[in-house]
């Protein structure tokens, strides 16, 4: 396909970002082996669940290939004998259902390529890297200057994001970076208006935005192409990582933890929200914050990536997010990836879960205000502060920026009315998917709290009082009839309701039998 050409029709733009989930259902002896069969489900939604079948040497390869990550992953060991054994295979399955348990819930490796096709074969099995180059290839034939000097094999997270080191033929020394990116379930724009908006990025000057040499699009994707920085991101300032290196490998089990000094937290801090600002105020929808998206210049960041939000691309962050409610603005969003994001300069490391409850000791409490107010119970249950609050915090309002860069980006007033609309569609879906996982949590809440031992007690409890009242009041009821019955017979008068010479009056309402 022409790089210029339309995407196929009725192409189905997946939000990579959402959680599988898997659990093996049965399992099946053959002759030699056994399978497994898995329910993988996308999302919250029971209708969007499917059956795969894997066998133990499925699960072996995939591991293999995610030592990588240099993480102790709990696959069940090999066994030749009496592999075949009932009871070993039940054995066996709790072991496999626990590996599943582990790789799904590891915000990096479920979100990698290798463990989405394991579970998602249908959706995943193109070969991505390959449909890159063939777009490079395309784009190259009308722009012979530049040359690929190699592929930058998975050095993203992004499974539709492929990335090749360049140089141009007449500056051989010089290394520049190339991105193509595919469409992503957000992408609102229509694609004149994309284009254009992607060939303005060259034009935007910022001293902490790290400027884009190239930009081009077609209505499926598009590529740019930067600098190459051998120093790499922040990302890889923390993690003591080399930036050519796998994703996987760079940051999924870091050797050495440690967080940076509290000087460059507060300026790589203050540059950071300053460039936000900067976006918010020109109404450009950004909503992709985080360290492997901050390029390191000497003691300079600058911020990298904001083509992802003009090709509807998901968030790194977005199944956090999505479960809170009062997170429904991108200006939100990014304040919230900005707590991410200090958390990780503060202590090295992403937190284990979010919201945190209680924060480690860090190199000063003004740190700490900030991380409250933007990872924490309160802070998530209640919604997020602007940008603006956050650069009078201390921890920020004392730094003094010695740039003298001016920043430009002028963008018309067409295609702002346009980015103003991608942001509030980009919004609404947000919205919409926080409403399902918010009803889907509160029934799951009341259905686990019905079906709870406790509950069931207090159900029997309340079973045998009723029962116990009624066989009470049906005693009484029967009391009192056999007492009136005694008192009419010795008084000698005839009940109304069995003499034969008083018939009960036709009853004037009307009764509805219940349905």
């Amino acid at each position: 396909m022409a790089f210029m050409e339309k995407p196929p029709a009725g192409k189905v733009l997946l939000d990579d970002t959402v959680p599988l989930t898997a659990a093996i259902e049965a399992s099946q002896s053959l002759q030699s082996h056994t399978e497994y069969i898995i329910r993988v489900q996308r999302g919250i939604s029971v209708e969007n669940s499917w059956q795969i079948v894997r066998r133990y040497s499925d699960f072996d390869l995939l591991n293999n290939s995610l030592q990588i990550a240099g993480l102790s992953l709990p696959l069940p060991p090999k066994k030749l004998i009496g592999n075949m054994d009932r009871e070993f295979i039940a054995e066996r399955q709790k072991g496999l259902q626990n590996y599943l348990n582990v790789i799904t819930t590891n915000h990096i490796l479920s979100n990698c390529e290798l463990v989405k096709k394991f579970l998602d074969p249908n959706n995943y099995s193109a070969n991505y890297t390959e449909i890159a180059l063939q777009q490079v290839s395309m784009f190259f034939r009308s722009e012979p200057k530049w040359e690929v000097v190699e592929p930058l094999k998975d050095i993203g997270w992004r499974i539709r994001k492929k990335y090749f080191l360049m140089k141009i033929k007449n500056q051989p020394k010089e290394r520049l970076v190339l991105s193509w990116a595919d469409l992503g379930p957000d992408k609102y724009l229509s694609d004149k208006d994309f284009q254009c908006l992607i060939k303005l990025l060259p034009s935007c000057l910022h001293p902490y935005i790290y400027r884009v040499t190239f930009a081009t699009a077609n209505e499926s994707s598009a590529l740019l192409i930067r600098m190459f920085n051998e120093k790499g991101t922040l990302k890889d300032l923390i993690y003591k990582a080399k930036p050519k290196d796998p994703f996987l490998k760079k940051y999924c089990n870091p050797k050495k933890i440690q967080g940076l000094e509290l000087q460059q937290i507060k300026t790589y801090g203050r540059q950071i929200l300053e460039v936000l600002k900067f976006l918010h105020d020109k109404g450009f929808p950004y909503g992709h914050l985080h360290s492997s998206n901050v390029m390191l210049d000497g003691d300079t960041c600058r911020l990298l990536d904001l083509e992802n939000s003009l090709l509807g691309l998901p968030s790194f962050y977005r199944s956090y997010f999505s479960q809170f409610r009062k997170i429904n603005t991108l200006e939100s969003v990014d304040v919230h990836c900005f707590g991410h994001l200090l958390y990780e300069m503060t202590y090295g490391r992403p937190p284990d879960s979010v919201p945190v409850d209680s924060f480690p000791p860090a190199p000063s409490m003004a740190v700490v205000a900030v991380l409250e107010s933007t990872l924490s119970c309160e802070a998530c249950k209640n919604g997020m502060p602007t940008v603006s609050r956050l650069l009078q915090m201390p921890l920020f309002s004392d730094v003094l920026l010695t740039t003298s860069e001016k920043p430009q980006f002028k963008i018309p007033t067409k295609l702002k009315e346009a980015l103003r609309i991608a942001k509030e569609c980009i919004e609404k879906r947000l919205i919409e998917e926080q409403k399902q996982i918010h009803q889907h949590r509160r029934l799951t809440r009341a259905q686990s709290h019905h079906g709870s031992e406790e509950e069931r007690k207090k159900r029997k409890i309340l079973a045998r009082k009723k029962s116990k009242r009624s066989a009470l009041e049906n005693s009484e009821e029967h009391s009192a009839k056999y007492s009136n019955s005694n008192n009419s017979a010795g008084s000698g008068a005839s009940s109304p309701l069995t003499s034969p010479s008083s018939p009960t009056p036709p009853s004037t309402s009307v009764e509805h039998a219940p349905f």
